[in-house]
């Protein structure tokens, strides 16, 4: 059992454990934020005398991933032989102390606050504001850097009148025997540790599992540092179009290889050796399931990826299985695949689920088709009725894909149109657009609903939807294109339009363009679909 020790620490011994790399910010506090103004406000509550609230310290072997330099300044490690003291309460009020008085500059957002420019008013009555931080207009005999008054000898004092030596001697040892009241806790592990500073911050915000576990696997002997491993790692699938995956995705994936469940508590409680081993071998199962959504299902960005938490199963599954899925197995996967995206499934308790769909997987890692307990209806009423135009929603997403594997062309040169995350992030994206122009059916009075659906989508590149088409009647805009395009045919059929003829394209014909496209997406949608009759969960 930890112990919590009350401690009245003096400004002496504060400020020399500062500078000798003892007392550390811990990395998942938060950035200071303190301005120049809430940091004079804390110096003149000490010149006062007035509480200035406890600073919860927690005392660790441990070695952290932490902020050495507090408040910028260029401090040592801890010495060897001694414990690190993080700030687990206080980290706002101990910098904003420690850079007030060692004058110190910081660059914030473009901007650099100098916190030399920190003064005590040596005149001021002790009921008024004595700490200032614009001296204009004041006599500089009357006022006095707050550093100065710190760190400067005889020669900086005596060049103040006699008269006001004694109030220089005064605020001097009020600030240098002020005692800071602390809470040091000796012997708690980092769980309970993080648990406590979430606590201590239930106004902020709460600690993210992935910031904490930042703290916890940080380990400078294997030069794992999880921040800088996850930044890497994002870079790399930037080069992809997959740098929207989550640091929470990442880390399910982890979770589920070394010990099949997933939740926070599960996460919370992973042995931090077994973690850094796992960490490359799970970043390549990653890569292997984000390079077969790339290359089999043709998505080319994470952006239109149904859920991120597919990442999870499908790394699992190439965790155990290194090579490409073939024959039934393939089906099987793919079933899965599109089961959970048109049923919405990881919409809400994904940590559960994932847990379960990993049972799943384990059956088609052997070859055996599993039974879900959801039907999935892909048909044309289904997608009328469910198609109102989200970017966000699965179910949406999961036609988007559908679109994406077609590699749908240019209309003006049936040159590929490139997808990019950018453009997706959403619904009014460039990227997506309505073949019958919003405007244009507005002025037919076509409902809302059937004006922007799904059925009504196509993916173009930014500069036709903007420039050429905008809001023109196909027949308008298509014929145009035909003029342009001799392969106009068959680039209409990369975007799910068979026959412009048959779809109405040439006469501006929405309800027979609205129900040929609706029929083809579920033709395309039941063919990726294994019919099974509903049943339990296999274990």
């Amino acid at each position: 059992m930890y112990q919590q020790e009350p401690q009245s620490v003096t400004f002496s011994i504060l400020i020399n454990d500062i500078d000798k790399g003892i007392i550390k910010i811990p990395q998942f506090q938060r950035d200071f934020v303190w301005s120049l103004e809430q940091s004079a406000k804390l110096i003149d509550s000490i010149i006062k005398g007035y509480p200035i609230g406890t600073f919860i310290l927690w005392e660790s072997d441990e070695v952290l991933r932490s902020v050495r330099n507090i408040g910028g300044a260029n401090l040592p490690d801890t010495p060897s032989g001694s414990m690190v003291q993080y700030v687990l309460d206080g980290q706002q009020r101990m910098t904003s102390l420690y850079a007030s008085l060692k004058g110190l500059k910081i660059s914030r957002d473009n901007t650099v606050d100098d916190f030399s420019q920190i003064y005590i008013d040596l005149v001021a009555n002790k009921d008024n504001t004595i700490i200032l931080t614009n001296i204009e207009g004041h006599n500089p005999l009357e006022v006095i850097s707050l550093k100065d008054l710190i760190n400067g000898g005889l020669s900086v004092l005596a060049a103040y009148p006699q008269v006001l030596h004694k109030k220089l001697e005064d605020y001097k040892d009020r600030l240098t025997t002020y005692r800071f009241s602390t809470i040091l806790m000796r012997g708690a592990s980092i769980d309970v540790a993080t648990e406590v500073f979430t606590r201590l911050n239930v106004g902020g915000k709460s600690l993210t599992v992935f910031e904490i576990m930042v703290a916890k696997t940080y380990d400078a002997t294997l030069d794992f540092d999880l921040s800088v491993k996850y930044d890497e790692f994002i870079e790399k699938l930037e080069q992809v179009g997959y740098e929207t995956i989550s640091d929470s995705t990442v880390l399910q994936t982890i979770s589920i290889l070394l010990v099949g469940e997933c939740g926070r508590k599960n996460i919370l409680k992973l042995d931090k050796s077994s973690f850094i081993s796992m960490w490359p071998k799970a970043i390549d199962a990653i890569e292997k399931a984000v390079e077969y959504f790339r290359n089999y299902y043709r998505i080319p960005v994470s952006k239109i990826l149904p859920y991120n938490a597919l990442i999870v199963p499908f790394s699992y599954f190439f965790y155990h299985h290194p090579n490409k899925p073939v024959n039934d197995m393939k089906l099987y996967l793919d079933d899965f695949f599109w089961r959970i995206s048109l049923t919405e499934r990881y919409s809400s308790g994904v940590e559960t689920k994932l847990s379960q769909d990993i049972k799943r997987m384990d059956l088609i890692l052997q070859n055996q088709l599993p039974k879900y307990d959801v039907q999935v209806d892909t048909s044309k009423e289904m997608i009328i009725n469910n198609g109102w135009f989200s970017a966000n929603r699965s179910f949406i997403k999961a036609i988007l894909c559908l679109m994406a594997y077609q590699e749908p062309k240019s209309f003006n040169d049936n040159s590929i149109v490139r997808i990019n995350n950018d453009w997706l992030k959403q619904a009014n994206s460039r990227n997506y657009h309505h073949f019958f122009p919003r405007a244009f059916l507005k002025k037919k009075s076509e409902d809302e609903f059937y004006i922007n659906h799904i059925v009504n989508i196509t993916i173009v590149d930014d500069f036709l939807n903007k420039n050429i088409i905008r809001a023109k009647a196909p027949s308008v805009y298509m014929e145009t294109f035909k003029k342009q395009n001799k392969d106009l045919v068959k680039t209409m059929k990369t975007h799910m339009i068979d026959d412009l003829n048959g779809y109405g394209v040439w006469n501006d014909d929405y309800e027979a363009f609205f129900n040929k496209r609706a029929e083809k997406i579920s033709q395309e949608l039941d063919r990726r679909i294994i019919p099974q009759k509903l049943g339990v969960q296999q274990p």
